[in-house]
This record gives C-alpha cells, structure tokens and sequence, in this order.
C-alpha cells in the first residue's frame, strides 16, 4: 500500500486494475483445471508413475497459486467494505499466511519443474534402466523432502520478509534453479542425438526416441510458460525491496494486478499442454466426462 501510494507521486504511471471480476474466473478456471489432473491421475491406474506424481505436484502448486490470489482479493474486498483494516493483528497473521502461500507456491512450482525436468533426463539417457533408478517409492521420498523444504522455507521467509537477508536469497533462488534447468536442456538436447544412435539397433528404440524427444519438448513447453508467467512478478519483488523510491522502479510496479494475473494464468495454461500434449491424459478426460453425462 505504502509503494502504490508513493508512485502515484513519483511518476506519471497509472495503476493498472485488473477487475475483481476477472481475478476471480481466472482464479476458479485454474483451481478446477488442476483439480481435474488430480482426479485422472488417481482415477487411473495407468497414470500412476513417477513422472505423472511430478506433475501433480505442478499441479497442486499452481492451485495454491490460484488460491493465494483469490484469498488476497477477498482479503482487499473486507478491508475495503470495513470488516478487516490494514494494519491489525489479525490481518497481520493473516497477510503473512497467504505471504507463505505465495512462496510455497512459487517454490513448489520451481522444484516440481526440477524433478520434470530429472525425469526426463534418466528417461532419455537411462531408458533401459529407467525403472530401476526412478522407481515410484523414490519418487515419493523426492516428493515429500520437496515439499517439506518448500513448506519450512515459506513459513520462514513470510515470516521476516522485511530483511534483506531474506529476500536476496529467495529472489536469486528464481534465476538459479531456472539456469540449472536450462543447462540440464542443454545437456539433454545436445547429447540425446549420440545415445538415439547408440540404441538405434534396439527394436523400439524408434519409438522411445520419440516419445522421449515428445517429452521434452513439453517440459520445454513448461518452462517457457512458467518464466513468462512468474518473471515479472518476481522482478516487481525485488523492485518493491531495492528500489521503491525510483519512478522508473515505481512505473513498472503500477502493474502489479496485471503480474499477479499472468501467475494465475500459469494454472490455467499448465492443465491445457498436460491435455494437449499426454494421449493417456485425454484419453482419462474423456472417459470422465462420458461418466458423468
């Protein structure tokens, strides 16, 4: 509130709002979309693998996503109707809750990616031993130790957001899981031609080339979704910490509503490429839905 309230004296920007309205039918679209790939993968037990678990979890951090944006603007809705002010208590603990959601969300998010991204990685280069080394009780330990760090590292950073010390860390954390990704991408792309021809005799290795090649490709579809979506609301955190008094600084955080739409917007474009891109996946939608009717 305080850097809303100096920008509009610092610089000639405008706030940019994004109407309740909207807020609240992307939010609910992009709970109810990812709630659907929870249903078919536990519907179905064909989907019950390790790299089908990953994405649940992408999954789940896009709905808190979701989530966490939906509780804010009703949060802002009974502070503006009287019922909750600003600076209470109460509304403290309660903004600091959602601050941990948030985070929990973007961290989640992060890692979830990073374990898609392993995933691929042992079953492009290690296909014949994949289901040795990426077995499903593994995957769940690499899901509950992600998920438990998430969780302590959100508590701890909504809880002194307001130290450098806290933010610096959780803000280069963004760019550095994003290059350890790229550099995997890289890695993967430029050898997975040597190891296609080194298991070209196989008599299927035709097949699992391509649907490994296909993989990839929709973690790449992922990861250029998640930066675009993500990004600029991780800049407007540093700005918001480093530089709240510049009007430059000040112009780019008047779109603050607009950043923390494009987050929910990750949740509703996420669920389309598992749909578009998974067979297995939209053959389990359409079963449901002939259930249903």
């Amino acid at each position: 509130e305080n850097i809303s309230n100096f920008s509009l004296n610092t610089t000639d920007c405008t706030q940019v709002v994004v109407p309740e309205e909207v807020f609240f039918t992307v939010a609910a679209a992009g709970i109810l979309e990812n709630l659907l790939i929870l249903i078919a993968v536990v519907r179905n037990k064909n989907l019950h693998l390790p790299m089908y678990f990953f994405i649940c979890s992408l999954a789940i951090s896009d709905m808190l996503g979701s989530l966490y944006k939906t509780l804010e603007n009703i949060f802002i809705i009974l502070c503006k109707m009287g019922y909750l002010t600003r600076h209470g208590d109460f509304e403290k603990k309660l903004d600091d809750a959602m601050d941990s959601m948030f985070i929990l969300s973007l961290l989640g998010s992060i890692f979830s990616l990073l374990a898609i991204a392993a995933d691929r990685y042992i079953t492009i280069f290690y296909a014949l031993r994949y289901h040795n080394i990426m077995t499903l009780r593994r995957a769940l330990v690499i899901l509950a130790i992600i998920w438990t760090f998430c969780a302590g590292s959100s508590i701890a950073i909504a809880l002194f957001s307001y130290e450098a010390a806290t933010v610096i860390p959780f803000t280069i954390l963004f760019p550095l899981m994003m290059f350890f990704i790229l550099c995997l991408y890289v890695h993967m792309f430029l050898l997975a031609r040597s190891h296609a021809k080194k298991i070209a005799s196989l008599p299927t290795s035709t097949v699992h080339h391509r649907t490994n090649t296909k993989g990839a490709i929709t973690l790449t579809i992922f990861l250029g979704v998640f930066l675009c979506c993500w990004a600029p609301f991780v800049l407007h955190i540093l700005l918001a910490r480093f530089c709240p008094h510049n009007p430059y600084c000040a112009c780019y955080m008047s779109i603050f509503h607009v950043n923390g739409t494009l987050i929910m917007c990750n949740a509703i474009i996420n669920p389309m490429i598992f749909a578009f891109r998974s067979p297995e996946l939209r053959s389990t939608f359409k079963k449901m839905f002939y259930c249903s009717r």
